[in-house]
């Protein structure tokens, strides 16, 4: 399957610029052909020394190199403490993720505790960053996160589901919920933004699990209540994959998803 990114898409110009077919390429760098077809496919993320290799054989500018090393070190993974996060800056993280975002080309996101941040107001992230973050720590936090959604009016696709419980954990208050509802409703508009609700009322005989949000089919992040955690090993990327297909004959989209986020924002409305 076909993850274009702008990392493997950027390898197989390369490669293409430099006339050698993908089993070439392979025996001048050792690798295996099929590393060197699914790096170019998007599901396959080559190590900084593999993509030195290739573009060494490839002949590719210094410029090229410097962004694919970079893209391949943005991608790496690991796994950051909430006690680190909070001495860098909430800020920084955002700024961490906002880079992810823009290596990759199709965004799945899967939330069942808050407010997917691509979707947020600034309301709501200011209540939702309100008690952790120092006042400045704090505005230099939303608006990192709010920068990122930029990225929303780029080609790119995103792919967003939420549980019902997500719309109705009152984050803020009522009035921050009726704004940050009518905002997912115009964003889930937009003709590169599906937004998926799976409602309280239909049956699931799967976990809800954690929240995750998927990078083509390079990395998954996740967080919990002390970490952070990116992941790129295939077979975990696998997993996650797994589960979105187990959860997704659960969503309700378009109308149908909208029709669920009217009801919840008729809910706040009434508490005004």
């Amino acid at each position: 399957m076909k993850n274009s990114n702008p990392l493997s898409d950027t390898l197989r110009a390369l490669r293409s610029e430099s006339g050698l077919s993908g089993a070439e390429a392979a025996r001048r760098t050792g690798l295996s052909q099929s590393k060197v077809s699914r790096a170019e496919t998007g599901s396959f993320l080559p190590s900084e020394d593999e993509i030195l290799a290739l573009c060494q054989v490839y002949g590719a500018p210094a410029e090229a190199v410097e962004d694919l090393v970079h893209m391949t070190r943005e991608l790496r993974e690991e796994t950051t403490s909430a006690r680190v996060v909070l001495q860098r800056g909430g800020w920084w993280m955002q700024q961490r993720i906002g880079k992810l975002e823009a290596a990759a080309s199709r965004i799945l996101s899967y939330s069942t505790n808050t407010m997917i941040g691509l979707l947020q107001t600034r309301s709501y992230a200011e209540a939702l960053f309100g008690g952790s973050l120092s006042d400045e720590d704090r505005e230099r936090t939303v608006t990192a996160r709010l920068q990122r959604q930029e990225l929303l009016d780029s080609a790119r696709e995103f792919v967003c589901v939420m549980t019902e419980g997500v719309l109705r954990w009152n984050m803020g208050g009522a009035a921050v919920m009726v704004e940050q509802l009518d905002h997912l409703i115009d964003q889930s508009q937009r003709p590169n933004v599906r937004v998926g609700i799976i409602p309280w009322t239909t049956p699931a005989f799967v976990p809800a699990g954690n929240s995750f949000t998927m990078y083509d089919a390079l990395a998954v992040m996740l967080g919990t209540q002390t970490a952070t955690a990116l992941i790129t090993d295939e077979a975990n990327i696998a997993e996650y994959a797994a589960h979105w297909a187990e959860i997704e004959p659960l969503v309700s989209w378009g109308d149908e998803a909208r029709a669920v986020i009217d009801r919840v924002a008729a809910d706040y409305r009434g508490l005004l």
